[in-house]
């Protein structure tokens, strides 16, 4: 099973994400990280996402060519990922619905954990668009952008702290990472949670997602083609 990761990022250690994320997947589970060459540092706004979409689609297409059996775009956000379903045959995902879907499925009431205050509305609306408004009943920023989360203590404790007090004050019963980020801190918060008497699920992004698409790829499943249409043939003029 072959799986590209496509990092919607310049600013980034491709070493480093292999390492972070070949855990997470079945031992015939091939991966490869590619990063955009041009576009931002990190995701932190619609505007990163607009710059970095195109160079998205890019290796989207290309990893088609090459073989791989299933696409991860390595952000919260989703980046391209619709755009990306229309334009190849083989199941695409990013993190946001593999982390909300499955976190839906394992209580009533769910806690977004995310980087910035800026992030908030752009993550409600994609909590909307989405049918989960209902589920969702806070998304907390633990203030540290994307680029400074590779300090795994500062992390874990800045998270552990919005998760406390959302027990205490929003009641949820899921906490889901709010950016791939995070990685590698969401077992350890868990067990640090249960050691503070609240037995609660924390959901990794990343790890959500590289199982959905193992699980997709092995029963031969993909996005469907009554809801994303292929692009109609038409003439397209890009600025490259």
């Amino acid at each position: 099973m072959k799986i590209k990761v496509i990092e919607p990022i310049i600013d980034l250690s491709e070493v480093e994400v292999l390492q972070d994320l070949q855990p997470f997947v079945n031992p015939g589970t091939e991966l490869s990280v590619e990063k955009i060459a041009f576009g931002p540092a990190s995701i932190e706004s619609e505007y990163d996402v607009s710059i970095a979409v195109p160079y998205i689609l890019e290796k989207v297409q290309k990893a088609e060519g090459d073989g791989f059996q299933g696409i991860f775009i390595d952000c919260f956000g989703d980046p391209g990922v619709r755009a990306a379903r229309e334009l190849v045959d083989i199941p695409v995902f990013g993190a946001f619905q593999p982390s909300m879907f499955l976190g839906a499925a394992l209580g009533q009431r769910m806690t977004i954990i995310t980087v910035l205050q800026g992030l908030v509305p752009i993550l409600r609306n994609q909590v909307s668009e989405n049918g989960l408004s209902e589920k969702v009943v806070s998304i907390r920023p633990v203030n540290i952008p994307v680029l400074e989360l590779n300090d795994k203590r500062r992390s874990e404790e800045a998270i552990l702290e919005q998760c406390l007090r959302a027990i205490r004050e929003d009641d949820p019963h899921v906490f889901i990472l709010g950016c791939t980020g995070m990685v590698g801190i969401a077992s350890s918060v868990q067990k640090r949670l249960l050691k503070e008497g609240f037995d609660v699920p924390v959901i990794d992004p990343a790890f959500a997602a590289l199982k959905m698409l193992e699980t997709c790829i092995a029963m031969g499943l993909k996005q469907s083609r009554l809801t994303y249409f292929k692009p109609p043939e038409k003439t397209r003029i890009t600025n490259r």
